[in-house]
């Protein structure tokens, strides 16, 4: 595997810098998990190394996420703490990305809608600011969303005043840090320090507690017993969400470096990344977008950065234990608050109003969904409403693009020769290839705009390339009400595939129904009006009977 050295000084000083933000936040998110600090910890060394090693978008830094961590926690929570069927979960999340990327899943991960994108984003970051709550108010976090909701009456009745101020001046120290400081020192990491001294020296808040220092240890698999289908449904919303989180961050890195990544690569990365996290005892991750921000603005520009990023917070992590046993829980939520904050889609909620109402009712759904029941269930709704809404847009252009005019003709003489027959030939021109939700309704737009006394009936397929099953279904039912009112039907301009598809369900294209273009349809419709009706109808009417 080739390392590109052309930046290797500014991949260093990126790489340090994403590793300095990423360490408030890697142990954060292992605390909002219920696996603890250190899980945060060995899940971003881990993803971090190699997701960068393996994976497809050069300046990508990887690490635990917030949508991750909403996944984790309620896991946490069903397997009542069973760590070992967690961790199994997060190796099989991670098999499974690898195999997303070697059958090419990655890119069609990228055509989910952008309101379903947004509403489970913006509902993860609710869900995060939920839980931070109740440690907000000094108490301990129930499991679950709703949980975390039902309790915060009881909590804002017995309140710690040190613990509240702790946090929110936290979570104003994060908003509120100069930007021109932000180069040297990170706001979440200054606000850590901080926040951790004055509450060592003059406050008595609760705090993280105990922390095992030292490299981790191994974590095999478990596999079978009852929960393991709870382990699996786990395993399949962390690979697909970190799919997502990982190629939307990919994104965003193109956009700055003007690059272009690869995506199934990419995920093959994250996926080697991930299950490395379970057998080390570290949470599961994705790519991140802030880290990521910091890293190209740092000057990181390759593979490199990922790595020395891991690095640093390996080296921190073999002895940071002594020190981040004294960071008070209510600084961790303040820092949480602000990555709720952060993930939620203000850009498009501000300016909600003024696009289409269905992205707007559908972006609130998936939310709820997200926040009250869980998230594949949101995304998978989301993602269905979304395909049929666009599939009902799409077969409305194209039945009104089904047209029955003589004015768009090019020809004079098939204009002269429908003028003549006005109410006698019905010519029908598709536009293109018909969806299965057009299909439905081309019988009965048929049907309307046909004039009553109508006599021929001329399908032009000049502009369809192919035919799938609805389409041929819609034609069998037009083809058999003309033979039920006894009107004949021309086709005409159907390429081999068209004439394949219409032959292989309805028998047989009669030769002297079918002809190579509108013209000779026209011709052949104006002397079939001019010899006296024999009571046969043509085309497929005759085939369909």
């Amino acid at each position: 595997m080739k390392f590109d050295l052309t930046n290797l000084r500014g991949d260093i000083t990126g790489g340090i810098t994403a590793g300095v933000v990423a360490l408030p936040l890697a142990l954060a998110l292992g605390v909002a998990s219920g696996l603890g600090p250190m899980a945060g910890m060995y899940g971003a060394i881990a993803v971090g190394f190699f997701a960068a090693l393996f994976g497809g978008t050069g300046p990508q830094i990887s690490g635990p996420t917030g949508p991750m961590v909403v996944v984790l926690a309620g896991l946490f929570a069903s397997l009542s703490g069973d760590a070992s069927l967690i961790f199994t979960a997060v190796i099989l999340a991670g098999a499974l990305q690898v195999a997303f990327g070697v059958l090419g899943v990655g890119h069609y991960i990228r055509l989910v809608p952008y309101p379903v994108i947004s509403g489970f984003m913006t509902g993860i970051g609710v869900i995060i600011i939920i839980l931070q709550l109740n440690p907000l108010l000094g108490h301990a976090s129930p499991s679950g969303t709703l949980g975390a909701l039902g309790n915060v009456p009881e909590a804002l009745s017995d309140i710690h005043p040190a613990n509240l101020l702790l946090g929110l001046a936290t979570l104003a120290m994060v908003y509120l840090w100069p930007a021109k400081w932000g180069r040297f020192v990170p706001a979440p990491l200054a606000a850590l320090v901080v926040g951790t001294v004055v509450a060592f020296f003059a406050l008595n808040v609760p705090v993280l507690g105990s922390i095992p220092t030292g490299l981790p240890e191994l974590h095999m698999p478990v596999f079978g017993g009852d929960q393991m289908m709870l382990v699996v449904e786990a395993a399949i919303i962390l690979a697909v969400l970190g799919s997502l989180d990982s190629l939307l961050t990919s994104l965003v890195a193109d956009n700055m470096t003007r690059t272009r990544h690869h995506s199934n690569k990419e995920l093959i990365g994250q996926g080697i990344g991930n299950a490395a996290a379970g057998f080390i005892g570290g949470i599961a991750g994705a790519g991140a977008t802030m880290r990521t921000v910091v890293n190209i603005r740092s000057g990181g520009q390759t593979r490199i950065s990922g790595m020395v990023h891991s690095l640093v917070l390996l080296a921190v992590a073999l002895g940071l234990g002594p020190l981040a046993e004294n960071i008070p829980q209510a600084v961790l939520a303040g820092i949480l608050v602000k990555v709720g904050l952060d993930i939620i889609d203000w850009k498009y909620l501000k300016r909600a109003h003024q696009g289409p109402r269905w992205d707007l009712l559908l972006m609130v759904l998936v939310l709820g969904m997200t926040v009250f029941v869980d998230l594949i269930t949101a995304v998978g709704v989301g993602v269905v409403l979304a395909a049929l809404a666009y599939v009902k847009q799409v077969a409305s252009l194209q039945i009104e693009r089904l047209r029955n005019l003589p004015e768009h003709l090019d020809s004079e003489e098939d204009k002269a020769i429908l003028q003549r027959n006005r109410d006698r030939i019905a010519l029908f021109e598709f536009s293109g290839p018909l969806s299965f939700g057009a299909a439905a309704d081309l019988g009965h737009h048929v049907r309307e705009q046909s004039a009553s006394g109508s006599k021929v009936l001329i399908l032009d397929f000049s502009a369809m390339p192919f035919l799938d099953l609805s389409a041929a279904m819609a034609v069998e039912t037009i083809a058999s009400d003309a033979r039920d009112s006894g009107k004949q039907l021309f086709l005409a301009g159907m390429n081999e595939e068209v004439e394949k598809v219409l032959k292989g369900l309805n028998g047989r294209v009669p030769a002297n129904s079918s002809f190579a273009d509108r013209s000779e349809a026209l011709k052949a419709a104006e002397a079939a009006l001019q010899v006296p009706a024999s009571g046969a109808t043509g085309g497929l009417s005759a085939a369909a009977s």
